[in-house]
């Protein structure tokens, strides 16, 4: 089962690794033999000399354990030869789950199982968060993005180096997993999302993830990735809402930045701000319903917020950019703003 985890302490987490998984293993096994050797050796005492079941128990015990106490009840020549041999066997199954059992805590495995446990109860609780399908390049930059504007969410990723790299991003909760199996999906709360990214480096990864998403929860938004542009009408028709490739945007950017420099080093400017970040974002009139009706001047947003209306987008799609004051709002309208985080809070609370 993939284990969930958050990174109180970033260096410490990321050393999880299959081999503490072989060290837990590793006590489980010690820790069966011992019960094993335990019950051979009262059936043994029990059988041969014909001893209580606790009398039995009592004496593997003290063997197995070597504290030196005397026999229980006087043995028979066959009872001390099966001593001989409890305390042969006992001495490799003892050593073999002490020196695990030293492993399992040194390690800090133990630790982890309680911290892996916290996690558990924490991601069962999440809900309208977000699913993060892959932490490769593409998918650190959602992660950092979500992250800055404080955006709940968990990152689902196989690869460990991956992994370590969004640990430079802060404290971000994560499943290290496979995002094409259902289960890893549903470990992160699919059912309970509002929406997923899928970054993995693979059209077909993202395809099987999408199909699997969108058959989990019919209503999740669905954003893939795209590497090859002629697949990108098949992660449609899997079930994506939207299809973004990298390599499109890029050549985008690359003649924006030609084109009009300062409009790209304003947004650049903006999204590395990390005293006070601004964005753009939207908002329902339908959250602010003592605003629909009323016109931008009486609504006051600006003065109320300090945001900027940039467009407001109507049911029937079309846009009022820079809306006049005198425009209303209207029910299931869409306010596109732009502002800090807190500013957009504000008014989503007015």
């Amino acid at each position: 089962m993939s284990r969930l985890r958050l990174t109180s302490n970033r260096e410490n987490s990321y050393q999880y690794s299959h081999q503490h998984k072989r060290t837990g293993i590793k006590v489980f096994e010690a820790t069966l033999l011992l019960i094993a050797v335990s019950a051979m050796g009262t059936l043994g005492y029990y059988t041969i000399e014909d001893w209580g079941l606790f009398d039995s128990f009592y004496m593997t015990v003290i063997t197995l354990a070597t504290v030196g106490y005397g026999e229980t009840h006087d043995l028979s020549m066959t009872g001390r030869l099966f001593t001989v041999f409890l305390i042969i066997v006992s001495l490799g199954v003892v050593g073999y789950g002490v020196s695990n059992l030293a492993a399992f805590v040194v390690e800090g495995e133990f630790q982890r199982m309680i911290q892996d446990r916290k996690m558990d109860k924490r991601i069962s609780k999440m809900k309208d968060h977000i699913i993060l399908c892959g932490a490769g390049h593409n998918g650190k930059c959602v992660a950092g993005e979500f992250y800055k504007t404080q955006t709940p969410f968990v990152i689902i990723e196989k690869n460990p180096e991956y992994l370590k790299a969004v640990f430079e991003i802060g404290d971000i909760p994560f499943i290290e997993g496979d995002a094409t199996q259902d289960s890893v999906l549903q470990l992160a709360g699919i059912d309970r999302a509002k929406g997923l990214v899928t970054s993995l480096s693979d059209d077909k990864d993202n395809t099987f993830v999408v199909l699997s998403a969108r058959s989990l929860n019919p209503k999740l938004k669905i954003i893939a990735r795209n590497i090859e542009v002629e697949n990108a009408e098949k992660l449609r028709k899997a079930g994506a809402d939207e299809v973004i490739s990298p390599n499109s945007i890029g050549g985008l950017r690359m003649a924006s930045t030609m084109i009009r420099p300062s409009v790209v080093q304003f947004l650049d400017e903006m999204l590395k701000d990390k005293s006070n970040t601004i964005r753009f974002d939207e908002v329902k009139a339908n959250d602010i319903a003592s605003f629909i009706g009323l016109s931008v001047k009486e609504a006051n947003i600006s003065n109320k917020t300090g945001l900027l209306i940039l467009a407001v987008m109507h049911e029937d799609g079309a846009y009022d950019f820079n809306p006049d004051s005198d425009m209303i709002f209207a029910k299931n309208d869409i306010l596109l703003v732009m502002g800090s985080r807190d500013q957009i809070d504000r008014l989503k609370n007015i």
